[in-house]
């Protein structure tokens, strides 16, 4: 949040510690947005979650995706507490937006789709055993060398978004 200078974070955080108290088990430690951007960088393994208002949780996994490689790489959940038969509700999504400029050019990377889609798997439908076999066939195509434009490296084979899409489906 942004509490030192925004209302709306201070209500943020007192929203927080509220619903954190139905939780002890779990630890939580507010920071600024800003710190938590410095943090995210220099000791990324410091996070397990991050729950933060939209607008900086869009900054913050946009700057977390570099360390990934790419905006192409991570997924994303939006989960509320209304609970489905198996899991709970969510909506499941890539971190980036529908990049307009390459629509239709075959050239997004569709891994952090599909590693969405494990997300929803995992957390909604509750069946942990497919989400961990279409994590296992995107690990497995990375660890083959196939890579999308937005992070091939000399020695990687460059394929397009259907010819990885295609190589995680056979990997599965």
């Amino acid at each position: 949040d942004k509490a030192n200078v925004l209302a709306s974070s201070r209500l943020w955080r007192k929203v927080v510690e509220e619903v954190a108290a139905d939780f002890p088990d779990v630890r939580f430690e507010h920071r600024l947005v800003d710190a938590a951007a410095m943090m995210l960088i220099r000791e990324p393994a410091s996070f397990d979650v991050i729950v933060t208002e939209n607008l900086f949780g869009d900054i913050l996994s946009d700057e977390a995706s570099v360390l990934a490689g790419s905006l192409g790489m991570l997924p994303s959940a939006s989960i509320g507490t209304r609970r489905t038969a198996h899991g709970l509700h969510g909506l499941y999504e890539p971190i980036h937006g529908s990049a307009p400029d390459i629509a239709g050019k075959n050239l997004a990377n569709p891994l952090a789709t599909i590693l969405s889609v494990a997300m929803m798997y995992r957390y909604t439908f509750a069946d942990v055993a497919t989400a961990d076999r279409i994590e296992n066939a995107v690990k497995k195509v990375i660890a083959q060398g196939y890579r999308t434009g937005d992070i091939w490296t000399e020695g990687t084979q460059k394929v397009s978004c259907s010819e990885m899409g295609d190589a995680v489906l056979k990997a599965l």
